[in-house]
């Protein structure tokens, strides 16, 4: 017999020394949890990785009646690295850029107005170097965790304010788009972005990546909380006359985009089916509607030898990279020359080719722009909305190099380019899931309905998810392997709004980690630690026995139903005692 089986015989009827083998198997559960902690602390990021800097500033006080009511009280938001704040240094995703700047003097116009309407800012979110890329990856700050599917990229360059947004950290952000800044990521994030016209919100305060094509944009989980960001950055008029609208799908664009076309076409086609102020949707054909109304952008097709369907929006994006590539020149050139450092993969080359390319008949790109709005006014007057995808391609992974390949960005931009060149408005919408990833849809508005996109997402977006829901089978739920990674990440915010003594917040974290992966121990574990908090001491005691039954060996289950069960018993005899 051996010597450890020996000890066990000879102290088997001694209570202290089971005690003893307790307090063991306890100490290793614990060192195995610490360890398993430290793993994943290495994998997840703090804030998912989303901020650059954390501070607070407080909104302005409320005035006193008859004043209206501060319309964003008790919100809190983020700002992306290229807005001024007085006091702090405006980094444009670039440590180089920061530590040659001075700390601005002012706020910037849209930081002062959101907090002049009773919002809260909580701190500057990561940005793609310089405002350039569409991946979201910063060599300097990290790639901010997508919190609908971490294993991808959130998209960029806004990418830290949409994870924020994403990951339930604020209420709404703000960000640029340039050429497609936040519509990319609110699409790769799952959530709502909107582009205004441009010129419609003020860019004072804010660094310059190309002035002709620069907006404000604004990311939110909420179709309301869009609006009234909107209402605030646009200083819309809450009345306005009803108006009909009418519904246009760009075919020919659906039949590029890697997602189920048809399925996104029919689910907001049946959305308005009997929606009152909808006419019947039409359908159309934009390349060739382009190519007969933009006779500049025809010209310049010709002298770049595009043949293909699409090559007229090829022409218009490659159109709208030159605007942006002489602009950002005309802007940095002299700082981007006077030091020598590296840029982040794929940044590098953006702003190299910006710099050393020779600009040739910028008049010519200018009248595209032109040309271009008036061609967009004419095809959606005062009613139209033209329906499109975001993107054409799904999220991508992590480190893979398809992010910079000529083939990814042409098709983003193909996409993007309409709104960025025309100026139009356009909103990304989300609608779900499809093979795992997020899927969303664009509606595009012409120069200055601001208010009618905005108003028209309101109206139509709880319709629009009732069919998503009917139709299950159209736009279906992630796949199992992306549920337990975003199950982890709600989890992890569940730990931080505990940690933080707000037990109803962390309790509603933890039930939608369990929803979507209800095998793990932990979740039910953790959720049973709020429950005690709350006073649920019953629910507690039951999420602790189920926590048991899938891990037997989880000693803080067995501790937590030890203490909801003598609470229970101490609750019953305070009642008998004042009966």
């Amino acid at each position: 017999m051996s010597q450890s089986l020996k000890l066990i015989k000879e102290h088997a009827s001694n209570p202290k020394f089971w005690l003893i083998i307790g307090v063991g198997v306890a100490g290793i559960a614990v060192l195995v949890e610490t360890r398993r902690r430290t793993r994943r602390n290495k994998t997840h990021k703090k804030d998912f990785g989303a901020f650059v800097e954390r501070f607070e500033i407080l909104p302005f006080p409320q005035l006193p009646p008859p004043a209206a009511k501060q319309s964003l009280s008790a919100l809190t938001f983020a700002i992306n690295e290229t807005f001024d704040v007085k006091g702090y240094v405006t980094g444009f995703g670039n440590p180089t850029w920061k530590s040659t700047h001075k700390a601005a003097e002012k706020t910037a116009v849209v930081v002062t107005a959101l907090l002049k309407s009773g919002a809260t800012c909580v701190g500057k979110t990561v940005v793609d170097e310089f405002s350039f890329g569409i991946s979201g990856e910063n060599k300097y700050y990290g790639t901010p965790t997508n919190p609908r599917m971490p294993s991808c990229t959130p998209g960029g360059s806004s990418c830290g304010s949409a994870v924020a947004v994403a990951a339930g950290l604020v209420d709404f952000a703000v960000g640029t788009d340039t050429v497609g800044c936040v519509r990319i990521p609110a699409a790769f994030c799952g959530i709502f972005g909107f582009r205004p016209s441009h010129g419609a919100v003020s860019t004072i305060g804010v660094l310059p990546n190309a002035q002709s094509l620069d907006t404000i944009g604004w990311f939110a989980c909420d179709p309301s909380i869009l609006h009234r960001v909107g209402q605030v950055l646009l200083e819309l008029s809450s009345v306005e006359t009803k108006r009909s609208r009418r519904i246009i799908f760009a075919d020919d664009l659906f039949q590029l985009s890697t997602i189920p076309t048809q399925r996104t076409i029919h689910v907001i086609g049946k959305a308005i089916e009997n929606m009152s102020g909808y006419q019947d949707p039409k359908h159309l054909n934009l390349c060739q509607y382009i190519e007969s109304k933009v006779p500049s952008l025809r010209l310049h097709e010709q002298s770049t030898h595009q043949q293909n369907e699409t090559s007229i929006l090829k022409t218009l994006s490659s159109v709208m990279l030159l605007l942006q590539g002489y602009e950002f020149k005309t802007n940095h050139e002299e700082w981007v020359k006077s030091l020598k450092f590296k840029l982040g993969r794929g940044v590098s080359d953006h702003v190299i080719a910006a710099i050393n390319t020779v600009y040739d008949n910028i008049k010519a790109l200018y009248k595209v722009r032109t040309e271009m709005r008036g061609a967009f006014q004419s095809l959606l007057k005062d009613d139209g909305i033209l329906v499109i995808p975001t993107v054409a391609d799904n999220q991508l992974k992590l480190n893979t190099m398809k992010g910079f390949s000529s083939e990814f960005h042409d098709r983003t931009f193909t996409l993007s380019s309409i709104a960025s060149v025309s100026g139009c408005c356009q909103v990304t919408i989300p609608l779900g899931y499809h093979d795992g990833c997020c899927v969303s849809v664009s509606f595009v508005s012409f120069h200055g309905a601001d208010k009618f996109l905005l108003d028209t997402v309101l109206d139509i977006y709880s319709t629009l998810r009732e069919r998503v829901s009917v139709g299950s089978d159209l736009l279906s739920l992630p796949d199992i392997s992306a549920n337990r990674e975003t199950s982890e990440l709600l989890k992890e915010k569940g730990n931080a709004a505990f940690k933080e003594k707000q037990w109803s917040k962390a309790l509603s974290y933890y039930t939608e980690a369990i929803k979507l992966n209800g095998t793990n121990s932990t979740y039910y574990c953790n959720r049973a630690a709020a429950h005690l908090k709350l006073g649920c001491f019953q629910h507690a005691a039951e999420d602790c026995s189920k926590a048991i039954l899938l891990d037997k060996m989880n000693v803080k289950a067995y501790l937590r139903r030890g203490a909801a069960k003598e609470s229970l018993l101490r609750y019953e005899e305070a009642l008998e005692g004042k009966s």
